[in-house]
Formats: structure tokens, sequence, C-alpha cells
């Protein structure tokens, strides 16, 4: 596989006058690979992911799969193949989580992108969503409005919908948030699920358990700057790490 496959930022800066909220962030996520974006609030991470999608201007240079994005507007860079979720969930309240989905398939090229999430044949997009649910678990409430849902599986329904969309890197912001810890430990299965099935996934979450044990390598914010990037194994034990965010070596192992 080419060295160009998958997303590579360099150097974002974002800046709100004289505050700058990202300084020359670097990240890579290959195809494949579900890589950690961790830091305390404020570090500015939901930040860096809406200077990735295109929702607030930045410096730097950003490619998806060899072809430079960072001047296309959002809507284009998910029709490339950029797909995201949101901390607030953003669903349609009075849909029923199916009807959410398919809203998603509901684009032009759709389907030679979620053949890379749910398969290599040909599918309708109602076989799309189905897939998408069990893959996440809520096939039970495929039926169910969005606003009668739990905070838990609004979450999960955000990640349904990004992947159902199609996608060749899925950007997840905060998909545990709300989960208990079983629910957090099936997330982490789904997670791995979807990109061993090719895309690769940037997640940010403040669930440690999740975060430390289902990536491949994690980077850390403070500050809007990148103190660490690398193994998760290896974050644990960080001085800069354990110092800016995850607290003392024994709580670190608690986490």
């Amino acid at each position: 596989m080419s060295d160009t496959h998958g997303l590579y930022a360099r150097e974002l800066t974002v800046r709100y006058g004289g505050l700058v909220a990202n300084s020359a962030v670097s990240i890579t996520v290959r195809p494949g690979e579900i890589v950690g974006l961790i830091g305390p609030n404020g570090a500015g991470k939901t930040t860096f992911v809406d200077a990735l999608t295109g929702f607030t201007p930045m410096t730097g240079e950003i490619t998806l799969d060899g072809r430079a994005i960072d001047a296309l507007p959002p809507h284009e860079r998910r029709a490339a193949g950029l797909s995201r979720t949101w901390q607030s969930g953003e669903l349609f309240g009075n849909l029923s989580t199916t009807e959410n989905l398919l809203v998603a398939t509901r684009r032009a090229g759709w389907t030679a992108l979620a053949r890379d999430v749910f398969g290599r044949h040909r599918r309708t997009g109602r076989e799309v969503v189905d897939a998408a649910l069990e893959m996440v678990g809520l096939v039970d409430v495929a039926d169910t409005l969005a606003r009668d849902l739990s905070l838990g599986q609004q979450k999960l329904v955000g990640v349904a919908r990004a992947a159902a969309g199609g996608c060749t890197v899925l950007l997840l912001d905060e998909p545990a948030a709300g989960l208990d810890s079983m629910e957090s430990r099936a997330l982490a299965l789904r997670l791995r699920s979807i990109a061993d099935a090719g895309p690769g996934i940037l997640l940010i979450d403040h669930d440690m358990s999740l975060v430390l044990n289902v990536c491949d390598r994690v980077t850390v914010l403070e500050f809007g700057k990148q103190i660490f990037t690398g193994d998760p194994g290896a974050a644990r034990s960080d001085p800069r790490v354990v110092a800016a965010y995850l607290g003392t070596p024994t709580e670190v192992g608690h986490v």
C-alpha cells in the first residue's frame, strides 16, 4: 500500500485573534488503524477536528489519500471520504434511528465509499444502514425516534451514520460520552471492527480505558501544543502526559 494512503495533517495552526488554539499540530491516520487524540479540556482537540474538516480557518497542509484537501470546503472534504461525528450528536429528533442513517446515504457516490466499510459487493442504502446498525448494536432501536434514545445510543447513531455515509477516515469526537463501562468495552470492539474493514479512525475521548486499549497510537495536546505522539503504553508513563492529563502513575493504572 502506498504511504500516501490515509489522512496526513502537517503543522496545523488555528488562531482566534491573539489566541493560538492549535500550534503546528501534525497527525497521521492510516487505513485500518485507530489513532487517539487526547488532552485536558481546552487543549484544542475539537478545534483540531474542526480544522481538519474545514469548519474553522487554519494554516498548514492536509492530504487525504495523496490529495490536498486543505483548500476544500467542508462538504467537499466529506465527499472525499473524511467523515466525522459531533459531541452534541446533531441527530434529527423526529426521525427514527434508521431514517437518520438513511439520510447519510442520500448523496452521489456513497455506494463506492460504503463498500470500503461494509463489504466489497454493491449494497442498497437500506442494506448499508442495516449493516451499520448491527455494527454498533442498535438493531433493537432501529424504529425508535432519535429523541427517545439515551445519550449513549445517540452517540452510537452518530458513529453509525458517519460510517453509513461511506468514509476512508472517520473522526469520532467523544463517542463514549454517556456510555457505561460495559458499553464502552463493546464500543471498543465495534471501533476495531470498523478499522479492520479498512477506514482509519481518529478517536477523541476522555475514557482513557477505551483510548489507551483500542488505539494503535496516541497524540496528546496541552494548551494547543502537541506534547506526545507514540505508543499508548508509552503515554501512560511519559512524564509530560502524566503531568498534563493522566495524573500520578498510580492513578494512571486505574484509568
